[in-house]
């Protein structure tokens, strides 16, 4: 087959980088704007940050200065020190992470050099958690490539050991297993429900991970009342052993800016998007006379001046650019939270979720005149403050569901109705999938029984046979 060239004529739809540029600020939430925006500054040179004016800042003027009484020098400091006494700066010092506390308890282990490298190297490839996810050939092969030491899995086990001995207690574990067992181990077992609670850690760890319960109590050969209690020794144990250390440096409370503001006084509501932190930028005038400066009377630009005239031009364009993005950016936001609160007036009054309507990208979509893409884009991750406090906008989306009467609800009525059985259910039997189908449609709701599964998946609830308790 002969190899020839052709000419094939077609169109094609692509974006352009300002089209991406757009999208992608789109989806950025308030606190990522304020640090995408910060990053273009530094990138673009023609880009400035706008100083933003101080419209409530007190006017001083000279005379006040001059109109204040004359009180002496004296008066206004302070001895409190001794002359001996020597001024001391207040030193502020941080907190030590896991893997420093861990690595300030091997001191007092007898160690060799060698060995104390090793011990240090597997601490430091415990993660977050505290747990040890690495198998020991890998990490043999890492200490012989960085550290340049020859050591054997069985090395690293004996190493390994002397850390587990470590606190907090089940720092380097390898599986929940062995995590629960080492907690248990550090503590004295001095107790028959403690004794049956490492008895089922060592030898029934499956069937206790599976809660199968009353076959575990025939096996044991226990009460009803012992087993109970020795599951709840087993509760006390932490399954991620890293959250026990904590030095008070690091705040795990998740920190939320929300991106808009609705303010709701006097059967009026009063629609804001947050830009408290967000720089305004705009074009440096300088780098715009230096061009003017560099092209001539007849608009002619001299061979010495021409790269440089199309760098400050390039940059000045991609600075437009990015100034009108920023502008669509607010416009979009703006205008698909107006449809938003104008679809669910009633529940934005008093946040009560029993008030929500059915709502699906694409109704938002068609009010806003926008592609149900856009919409999904400005909903993600962004969060809205409001007189009964701050919510995620993708919650405000629920499918619609039809009872028996022909009434459409919101699916949030379905999840509550879930959750309230669940919550009141007895935990020695708890309701399956099935019965909660049953449940739902003797109350007209038209479930099926996945349905009742998707939903209970979304509430973080687990199946019924987890939720059983002795």
């Amino acid at each position: 087959m002969a190899i020839s060239q052709r000419q094939i004529q077609k169109q094609l739809q692509t974006l352009s980088p300002q089209q991406i540029q757009m999208i992608k600020l789109l989806e950025l939430p308030a606190l990522q704007l304020e640090q995408r925006i910060k990053q273009e500054i530094e990138e673009n040179v023609v880009l400035e940050e706008e100083e933003k004016k101080e419209e409530d800042a007190e006017q001083i003027s000279v005379d006040d200065y001059l109109r204040e009484d004359d009180t002496p020098g004296y008066k206004m400091r302070t001895n409190n020190f001794s002359k001996d006494e020597k001024q001391r700066h207040v030193t502020l010092s941080e907190g030590l992470s896991m893997q420093e506390y861990l690595t300030g308890q091997l001191g007092y282990r007898n160690l060799q050099d060698e060995e104390r490298q090793v011990a240090e190297f597997l601490i430091g490839s415990i993660d977050e958690d505290g747990y040890l996810r690495r198998d020991m050939e890998s990490i043999s092969d890492d200490i012989a490539f960085s550290l340049g030491i020859e050591t054997t899995p069985e090395q690293l086990e004996r190493l390994l050991s002397i850390i587990h001995q470590l606190e907090p207690a089940g720092i380097g574990a390898r599986s929940l297993q062995e995590c629960l067992l080492l907690q248990m181990k550090q503590r004295r077992v001095d107790t028959p429900a403690k004794r049956l609670a490492l008895k089922i850690l060592t030898s029934h760890f499956e069937e206790f991970v599976k809660k199968h319960y009353e076959k575990l109590i025939l096996r044991l050969g226990a009460s009803e009342d012992d087993f109970r209690d020795a599951i709840e020794e087993i509760k006390h144990l932490s399954p991620k052993p890293g959250n026990l250390y904590s030095d008070g440096r690091f705040d795990t409370s998740p920190y939320i800016i929300p991106d808009f503001t609705i303010d709701y006084h006097d059967g009026q509501f009063d629609l804001s998007l947050n830009s408290y932190n967000i720089p305004e930028v705009k074009i440096n005038r300088n780098y715009m006379e230096m061009i003017r400066n560099m092209v001539a009377s007849d608009g002619h630009i001299s061979e010495k001046d021409k790269e440089a005239v199309q760098f400050v031009k390039s940059k000045i364009d991609s600075a437009k650019w990015f100034i009108s993005a920023i502008k669509q950016r607010h416009d979009t936001l703006m205008r698909t939270m107006q449809e938003i609160l104008n679809f669910q007036r009633e529940y934005f009054k008093d946040g009560d979720k029993s008030k929500l309507r059915p709502m699906i990208l694409k109704d938002i979509a068609d009010r806003a005149g926008l592609d149900v893409s856009t919409i999904s884009r400005v909903v993600n991750s962004k969060y809205a403050q409001t007189h009964f406090g701050i919510i995620l906008l993708k919650s405000l989306f629920s499918e619609a569901m039809q009872t028996e009467s022909g009434e459409i609800v919101s699916s949030y009525e379905i999840k509550n109705i879930l959750q309230t059985c669940i919550d009141e259910e007895d935990k020695r039997h708890p309701l399956t999938d099935e019965t909660l189908m049953n449940i739902l449609n003797s109350k007209g709701y038209c479930i099926a029984r996945r349905t009742v599964a998707k939903y209970r998946e979304m509430l973080d609830i687990p199946v019924a046979r987890l939720r059983k308790q002795i």
